[in-house]
């Protein structure tokens, strides 16, 4: 439980908020989607969108326990087209999958930024945690059109459950 009050945490400074329909990219377990549903409520919307079939099952029966039902599963093979309309989401969480082991080539980072920017609302939020591309990550997210708003540092959840100091960069669209 003390790791999901230290996601919530986070999620809230950053701006998640109740109503809000939100996508969780490379959601894995759930780190930041149960705290992010239980934020938003009944009248908001989790997206949890992830390749590992496994992950989202086990995510999926932990939002069945907790009696969320705001959370929708998205499974993808790895293709960089999220299927969402345009101008949908308020909030885009990329918390630790904006690097190079993940999306090598530069071109298919660009590619995830120009359809979260696709399908973000004009008032919507990118929150990304840069992990292991602290330095190149701000850049090129700026060079696809969003400029930085905030920059917040805490106490964040790691995927295999430390928590460690870091750094979430809040994006608007330009």
């Amino acid at each position: 439980m003390k790791l999901e009050s230290q996601a919530r945490k986070m999620l809230e400074k950053i701006g998640v908020n109740k109503g809000q329909t939100i996508l969780d990219f490379g959601c894995g377990y759930g780190t930041y989607t149960i705290p992010a549903a239980k934020i938003a409520g009944e009248q908001g919307k989790v997206y949890a969108l992830d390749k590992d079939r496994q992950v989202l099952d086990e995510l999926m029966q932990k939002a069945t326990s907790a009696g969320l039902k705001n959370i929708r599963r998205m499974q993808t093979s790895g293709e960089l087209e999220i299927d969402l309309v345009d101008e949908s989401v308020d909030k885009v969480l990329l918390f630790d999958v904006f690097h190079s082991y993940y999306f090598l080539q530069i071109a298919d980072r660009e590619k995830l930024l120009a359809e979260i920017y696709r399908i973000m609302k004009p008032s919507a939020s990118l929150s990304v945690w840069p992990k292991h591309m602290e330095s190149e990550a701000g850049e090129e997210i700026k060079d696809a059109d969003f400029h930085l708003v905030e920059e917040f540092s805490g106490m964040l959840v790691h995927e295999n459950n430390d928590i460690e100091k870091g750094k979430v960069l809040n994006f608007e669209k330009e």
